[in-house]
């Protein structure tokens, strides 16, 4: 699987918000890229549980407004919101936490789809001092990778689960995770975090997602 890190990277504009949620401080970790298709069949690829899982990962559940979810080995959650072609909203319940994902898609003007992806996540502990927002940013690269391919090859691509879980840990996967890491970390520092406590928590997410020590505090 060949893929040029730092264009995808590149693809990717990254942002973070400060942000409260039920009075409680929160962090809103948004990537936002387009897709050369449209609005129509970008919300399918995003909602079929047929096509979602030759993009990111099995699905189970009742998949309407309300009901719930479960991706194979990662979060679950509720349906919180769904209006089709544009907003989808849901909870992402894992590891005993609650954090809320919106997805928002409008059309680039350019003939494709512009999409925004928003991770909202309460402050609590020290999960954010410790990985800033990287923790979820460089995961939610890794999926806009993977849904780029699967677009670029058209609906029935048949994708690959072994060759797309052994990238990370390729020399351009490892390249597209520094990568996206250190962006998220300058997104973090334009945020008003502290840029040596933001460099620290970057270093310990790149250490994460590359099976690496963390040098920024850790194991």
């Amino acid at each position: 699987m060949k893929i040029d890190p730092v264009a995808y990277v590149g693809a990717v504009v990254r942002e973070v918000a400060v942000r409260e949620r039920d009075g409680k401080p929160a962090r809103a970790v948004i990537a936002t890229r387009s897709y050369d298709t449209d609005i129509a069949d970008l919300w399918d690829a995003l909602t079929n549980p047929e096509r979602i899982p030759r993009w990111f990962l099995p699905i189970s559940g009742e998949l309407r407004l309300g009901g719930r979810y479960q991706f194979q080995g990662q979060a679950g959650g509720e349906i919180t919101t769904c209006e089709p072609p544009r907003r989808l909203a849901v909870t992402w319940e894992a590891m005993g936490t609650v954090s809320w994902v919106t997805v928002t898609l409008a059309d680039d003007g350019a003939g494709g789809t512009r999409l925004e992806l928003e991770h909202l996540s309460l402050i609590e502990g020290d999960f954010w001092d410790r990985y800033g927002p990287g923790a979820v940013g460089v995961g939610w690269d890794l999926a806009l990778v993977g849904l780029a391919l699967y677009i670029a090859a058209g609906p029935g691509a048949q994708f690959d689960r072994a060759a797309a879980e052994a990238w990370p840990g390729s020399e351009d996967g490892r390249e597209f995770i520094r990568r996206s890491s250190a962006d998220w970390c300058t997104a973090s520092i334009k945020a008003g975090t502290d840029e040596a406590a933001a460099r620290r928590a970057g270093a310990n997410t790149t250490a994460f997602y590359c099976g690496e020590p963390e040098p920024g505090g850790g194991s």
